[in-house]
């Protein structure tokens, strides 16, 4: 009998070890810190051995096979070690495509990932097929795979979730832009980050389908370098396309094969230059997976946005709220900032990941009266933006109560505070669906 052993007692690591358990592997889960209750109960439901606080080597060395969780980087003291004794390391989603006949679109990016897969899902639901909805969003894919059967998959897949991948190959791949993002993962260079993203696209067929933001400099720029085999279908804002998607005046066309759709942008459910963008890659897919016109504009009248994405929380004495905590790079700042139309108080800070912020120096100026931090560290964003909007209008925070109530005192009616933050969590809260969770329960509270 194989012997699998999985490092890291999360919801990637507890589906892999189910599924592995289900395939008749030996299989054993290690985790260096605290397995979260749940998830201990679903590994003595499923009588799968396992150990937390610590990884006893021994236990690990002896593995045909490493399924590594994706927060656990490759220069972990235990990852090098089980590389060192040249046991193979994949991922929660190289594991389970083995075991997956389903037809699978998985979408990667650096921003808008999140949306456009709730997107497809919501199309394909509409549409009255049979789909599950997994990868970096929902119940990991490995445990879905182990326990239902779905003739469809629409999975978000991070980098850190592909940089672990040989074999898996969806039937429609799609990156939904590229900007610097997690270098801190990747050597501080983007290079490096870029080449984890195509990985998606590494196994298509003649065909499969890649999706593309032919308006993304470094998406394109990359693809002259690389071969695909697959149909491509890039979608623009710029440009009129014979195939994939298109602005044109107040409507999206869509191209594919000998059809054409069209999609007036008053239609959408979704506002803003970012989500135009999301709603061309999810029209698309949905034209090459055979869904109707009619559906197509119905589902994306229709979709609800997703939560901590651009989320209207309350309006309080004229001023909006809205939760935009999944935003933790400067490019989901930027789209943030862009679609505003009012004035805008920014809650902004975190766990810088090497941001540069200069990016948003326009923005800042022309929209932004006034910037709390939510941080223990707020120096890089004193530096970039105390010059334009003054010193008295940023002040530091270290809690969302304390940011939303700073904010409130900043705030007029007519204003929005934007929770945006630019940067990851991990100083003040468990994850950012905790930190806009926190900052919706400050709001109204207020």
């Amino acid at each position: 009998m194989a012997r699998t052993v999985v490092l890291g007692g999360g919801e990637s690591g507890v589906g892999s070890a189910v599924l592995a358990k289900t395939r008749g592997f030996d299989v054993f889960l290690s985790d260096s810190g605290k397995i979260r209750q749940e998830y201990a109960d679903v590994l003595k439901k499923w009588e799968i051995p396992f150990e937390e606080g610590g990884h006893t080597m021994e236990r690990l060395l002896n593995a045909d096979e490493v399924i590594k969780s994706p927060g656990i980087p490759r220069t972990a003291e235990v990852v090098r070690s089980i590389s060192e004794a040249g046991i193979p390391i994949i991922s929660e989603i190289e594991f389970a495509g083995r075991y997956d006949t389903a037809k699978k679109i998985c979408v990667t990016g650096s921003n808008g990932k999140t949306t456009t897969t709730s997107l497809i899902y919501h199309l394909l639901r509409e549409a009255g097929l049979n789909v599950g909805l997994g990868g970096n969003i929902g119940q990991s894919y490995a445990m879905q795979v182990a326990t239902s059967k779905h003739d469809y998959y629409v999975l978000e897949i991070s980098s850190f979730q592909l940089d672990d991948t040989y074999t898996f190959r969806p039937d429609i791949a799609i990156i939904t832009n590229i900007t610097p993002d997690h270098l801190d993962r990747y050597d501080h260079k983007l290079e490096n980050y870029v080449m984890a993203k195509f990985r998606i696209a590494r196994n298509l067929r003649p065909e499969d389908c890649f999706i593309f933001d032919s308006d993304d400099a470094i998406t394109v720029g990359h693809l002259q370098n690389i071969v695909l085999k697959a149909k491509m279908l890039p979608f623009s804002q710029e440009k009129e396309l014979a195939q994939g998607a298109f602005l044109s005046g107040d409507r999206i066309m869509v191209r594919y094969e000998d059809q054409q759709t069209e999609i007036f942008l008053r239609e959408l459910s979704l506002s803003g230059k970012h989500n135009i963008y999301n709603s061309m890659a999810a029209a698309i897919a949905a034209k090459a997976t055979g869904i109707s016109d009619d559906v197509i504009r119905h589902s994306l009248k229709t979709f609800a946005p997703v939560e901590h994405r651009l989320e209207p929380v309350l309006t309080i004495g004229g001023v909006l709220y809205i939760n935009d905590s999944k935003a933790t790079n400067v490019d989901a700042a930027w789209y943030a900032l862009e679609c505003q139309t009012r004035p805008v108080v920014w809650i902004v800070g975190g766990t810088d990941k090497g941001n540069d912020y200069s990016v948003l120096d326009t923005l800042v100026r022309n929209k932004v009266k006034a910037i709390v931090c939510l941080g223990k560290d707020n120096a890089k964003i004193h530096a970039a933006f105390e010059g334009i909007v003054g010193k008295g209008r940023i002040c530091d925070t270290l809690s969302a109560a304390n940011a939303v109530k700073a904010a409130s005192e900043f705030a007029e009616s007519g204003d929005v505070v934007l929770l945006s933050p630019c940067c990851a969590s991990f100083d003040l809260f468990k994850n950012y669906e905790d930190r806009g969770t926190q900052f919706k329960q400050a709001v109204r509270r207020l």
